[in-house]
């Protein structure tokens, strides 16, 4: 793992263990195809479920992240050679029933491939998630070069204005998840380029990832959102069909 060490090169997976389901294949897919991207060797599926499942043993309702990390040259032009897996297994953490959001002062680039793929070189999504803590929220929605919502340190976001759902588009730069990917299919979540006049409008806001699943958003930075306790167990409910 000398690369994921030296220069930050490496994936991960972080998924809400209830065992094989489809959720978790989709979790491989993501990783598989940032693998690709990168020139990464890359586990077939069998062996992720593989490691995953001799971890975990038996055990269901965890915190499960799975790491792909790299070796290979210590010359930062060469690619990887090999990789090595490693799989963390630990309580789920607890959820938040609402949440409030700031807005951060960090800006991504939406050119940037990085925020695209789940990569192990995270010091960004940290920088942000500190902030919030900092100013007292529960995180922060990160902005692009154009000013535009990407997501939060680590969910996506949903919104619900005048009948329909929205979520930011992928090209504004954003790590699209396993559980909005769940959630646009099901309910054909409309990708738009969203900036912060949007927040005025939206009557319901959402984040989603697989370790909370969906949480109302009940403030961002002053602007105020209702919270439809049957809205998110409907949602939650679509979610937990693919288990």
């Amino acid at each position: 793992m000398k690369r994921t060490l030296l220069y930050g090169e490496g994936l991960f997976e972080t998924i809400k263990w209830k065992g094989e389901t489809k959720k978790v294949r989709r979790h491989y897919e993501r990783m598989k195809s940032s693998a690709d991207f990168f020139s990464y060797p890359c586990p077939s599926y069998e062996e992720f479920l593989k490691k995953i499942k001799e971890k975990t043993n038996g055990r269901k309702n965890l915190y499960v992240k799975f790491l792909l990390l790299l070796d290979g040259s210590d010359y930062y032009g060469d690619y990887p050679e090999r990789y090595k897996t490693e799989v963390i297994v630990k309580p789920l953490p607890k959820v938040p029933e609402r949440v409030k959001l700031g807005i951060s002062s960090f800006r991504r680039h939406s050119r940037n491939p990085l925020f695209y793929h789940k990569t192990t070189n995270f010091l960004f999504n940290i920088l942000v998630k500190r902030e919030a803590k900092k100013e007292g929220f529960y995180d922060c929605l990160v902005l692009n070069e154009k000013e535009r919502i990407t997501e939060t340190s680590s969910a996506n976001i949903l919104f619900y204005k005048d009948g329909r759902f929205y979520t930011p588009a992928r090209e504004s730069g954003l790590l699209w998840g396993t559980t909005i990917d769940i959630i646009s299919e099901k309910l054909g979540v409309k990708e738009e380029k969203i900036d912060l006049n949007f927040l005025r409008d939206a009557k319901y806001v959402f984040i989603l990832n697989s370790l909370i699943e969906v949480v109302p958003v009940s403030e961002i930075k002053g602007e105020c959102y209702e919270v439809d306790k049957n809205l998110v167990k409907y949602l939650k409910e679509i979610i937990n069909k693919e288990d």
